[in-house]
C-alpha cells in the first residue's frame, strides 16, 4: 500500500491556503516546484560550488503529501472547540489547521476523528499559560508501503480516562491504526516527546519499507519523513561510498540504522553509533527482521565513540598491530555520517582525522553547517570529489545534501 494521494490534487501549493504565512511551514508557498528547484540548485552551487561541482538536485515527481509524520499541537478555541494545528513562526501561538497539502492524508483524517473523540471522551487539552490539562500533542507516523499508522498522544500524566475505549473507538473508524501508545510529558518545555512511553495498544511501534528491507519505527526513532525522497537520499549515498564488498563501514549518527542496513549487503561489516537508545534497539531489530548478520549497532555519542576509537587504534598499532585482534575495533575503511543539523562535533571531526578513513560520505541536513564540517576535512587530509542536493522537503526552503570525501 502506497501513499494514499487525491488524485485530482492540485500540483502546486498556491498562496491561496487559508494559513499560508501564519503557521511557518511552507515558506515556498505560491512559488512554482520548477523555480522551487533552481532557486535550492543556485543556493548549493554558492554555498558548496567552491569545494566541488554540484550535481543535479534530485526532484519529486510529485511534491505534495509527502509527510509522513504528522505534529499537531492540541489547543482549544474561545468557545471550548478543540483544535490543533502549528505553531505561528516564531511563537507558541497555535494556528489551527483543518487540511494541509503537505502532510499525509490518511494521517490528516485520522487528526480530525482524533478531535472528535478528544471532545466526546471530554478530555482536558493542555494550557501552556496555566499548565492545566491532559493532552499536549499528537504524533502520527505511517509506514508509506505498510500502510500502518502510529498515533502517539503526547499527554501530562499517565492517567488518561476510558484509553481503551478510546483506542478502540479510534480504530473501529480507522482500522490502519496498527497502535496507540501514550508519551508522558510532564515537563515545562519545547520538547514535544517525553521519555516514557505506554502502549495502549498494539505491539508499541509500526513497520515500513524503505530499500527493499522492513524497519521498526517507535515513537521517538528517528525515521525520514518523506519516505520516496528517502530511498533518492540512500541511494545516493551508497553510490557515493562506492562499495566493493570488504570494507568495514562505520554509520555514524546510525538513527534506526536505516542507511548501515541499506549498504550492508555491499560490504564486509557495518557497526552503527548512535546516542538515542531507543532507535539503538530499534536498529537491532531491524537487523534481526532483515537476517543481517554482519552489523553491530551501539549506543553512544559519535564523537566520544570516535575518539576512544582512535585511541584504541593508535594503542593497537603501538603493541604490534594487534587491531582485529578480539575486543578491538577495526578502524573503518569508510565513514557515512548523518548528524544532527547542527553539524558533526568538534570531538568527532578531530577523531576522523586521526583515523583517517579513506572514503567520508556526509548526509546533511544542513548546508552550512556541511560547508564547515568539509572546510575543517579539506584542510587537513581530505578532498570533496562529488555533492548532490536532494530536496527532501519540497515548499520549503530545506535541502538536505550529500557529500563524498576522499583521502589524499
Amino acid at each position: 500500500m502506497k501513499n494514499d494521494r487525491p488524485r485530482s490534487a492540485p500540483r502546486e501549493i498556491t498562496a491561496g491556503c487559508p494559513v499560508s504565512g501564519r503557521c511557518g511551514g511552507c515558506t515556498y508557498a505560491g512559488v512554482p516546484y520548477t523555480e522551487q528547484l533552481e532557486k535550492k540548485q543556485e543556493y548549493a552551487a554558492s554555498l558548496l560550488g567552491e569545494l566541488a561541482k554540484i550535481e543535479p538536485i534530485l526532484a519529486m515527481d510529485d511534491p505534495l503529501y509527502y509527510r509522513n509524520k504528522v505534529h499537531h499541537v492540541m489547543t482549544r478555541d474561545k468557545q471550548g472547540n478543540i483544535l490543533s494545528g502549528s505553531y505561528a513562526l516564531g511563537t507558541h501561538r497555535v494556528i489551527p489547521t483543518d487540511s494541509c497539502l503537505l502532510e499525509d492524508v490518511t494521517c490528516r483524517r485520522i487528526m480530525l476523528t482524533l478531535r472528535k473523540l478528544v471532545k466526546s471522551f471530554k478530555i482536558t487539552v493542555y494550557n501552556e499559560t496555566s499548565g492545566y490539562g491532559l493532552l499536549r500533542h499528537v504524533l502520527l507516523r505511517r509506514g508509506y508501503y505498510t500502510g500502518e499508522v502510529l498515533v502517539v498522544l503526547v499527554v501530562t500524566s499517565p492517567v488518561f480516562p476510558g484509553k481503551n475505549n478510546f483506542a478502540k473507538a479510534l480504530r473501529a473508524e480507522h482500522p490502519e491504526v496498527a497502535s496507540v501508545v501514550l508519551n508522558i510529558n510532564d515537563r515545562e518545555t519545547s520538547m514535544v516527546l517525553g521519555p516514557r512511553n505506554i502502549t495502549v495498544y498494539g505491539p508499541g511501534f509500526i513497520k515500513d519499507r524503505l530499500m527493499g528491507l522492513t524497519f521498526r519505527i517507535s515513537p521517538s526513532s528517528f525515521y525520514q519523513v518523506n519516505p520516496v525522497q528517502a530511498e533518492s537520499l540512500y541511494r545516493t549515498a551508497i553510490e557515493f561510498a562506492e562499495l566493493n564488498g570488504k570494507e568495514e563501514l562505520l554509520d555514524a549518527y546510525c538513527g534506526t540504522g536505516t542507511i548501515g542496513l541499506a549498504a550492508s549487503k555491499y560490504v564486509r561489516h557495518v557497526t552503527g553509533i548512535e546516542l538515542n537508545p531507543d532507535a539503538v534497539k530499534d536498529a537491532v531489530s531491524n537487523a534481526r527482521a532483515n537476517h543481517i548478520e554482519n552489523a553491530d549497532f551501539r549506543t553512544g555519542d559519535a564523537g566520544e565513540y570516535m575518539k576512544a576509537l582512535a585511541e584504541e587504534t593508535k594503542a593497537a598499532q603501538a603493541a604490534c598491530g594487534q587491531q582485529g585482534k578480539a575486543g578491538v575495533q577495526t578502524p573503518p575503511d569508510v565513514l557515512i555520517m548523518d548528524p544532527p543539523r547542527s553539524g558533526a562535533s568538534e570531538a568527532f571531526l578531530s577523531a576522523v582525522l586521526r583515523l583517517l578513513p579513506e572514503k567520508i560520505v556526509y548526509v546533511s541536513c544542513d548546508p552550512e553547517t556541511l560547508k564547515r564540517d568539509l572546510l575543517i576535512l579539506t584542510k587537513k587530509k581530505y578532498r570533496v570529489t562529488r555533492i548532490r542536493p536532494v530536496d527532501m522537503f519540497p515548499y520549503t526552503e530545506e535541502l538536505e545534501c550529500v557529500a563524498c570525501l576522499v583521502r589524499c
